[in-house]
C-alpha cells in the first residue's frame, strides 16, 4: 500500500483520462466497470448532441472523485459510514451523516483536481 501526505493509498492517483481512471477502477473496484462505462457512453452521446465538451469534462471529474475515494481506504470507510446514515431514523445522526459525507465529497474533488 502506498502513502503520500500520510494517507495509505490502495495505487497512485490517476491521471484524468478516461483510460486512466477506467484502468485505476479495473485494480480497486472492478465491480463498477459497467458503471463507468455506461455513465462514459452517455456523457459522448451528451457531447455530440449539445455540441460541448462540458458533458465529458463533468464525467472526468465526476470518476476522478469516485477513484479518489475508493483508492484510499480511509475516506472509503468515511463515506461508506456517511451514506449508511443518510436515512437513519435519528435526525440528528442523518444530519451529521449528510454533513460528513459532503466532507469527503468535497476533500475527494479537491484532490482529484490536484
Amino acid at each position: 500500500m502506498n502513502t503520500h501526505n500520510g494517507y495509505a493509498e490502495l495505487i497512485p492517483r490517476p491521471e484524468r483520462t478516461p483510460e486512466a481512471l477506467r484502468t485505476a477502477l479495473a485494480v480497486i473496484a472492478p465491480h463498477r466497470l459497467v458503471e463507468i462505462q455506461a455513465e462514459k457512453d452517455e456523457a459522448f452521446a451528451k457531447a455530440v448532441e449539445w455540441q460541448s465538451l462540458t458533458p465529458v469534462r463533468s464525467w472526468v471529474l465526476i470518476w476522478a472523485r469516485e477513484v479518489e475515494i475508493a483508492r484510499r481506504p480511509a475516506l472509503s470507510t468515511r463515506y461508506a459510514d456517511a451514506t449508511s446514515n443518510l436515512e437513519h431514523a435519528d435526525l440528528a445522526t442523518a444530519q451529521d451523516a449528510l454533513r460528513e459525507l459532503s466532507s469527503v465529497l468535497d476533500e475527494a474533488m479537491k484532490a482529484a483536481r490536484a
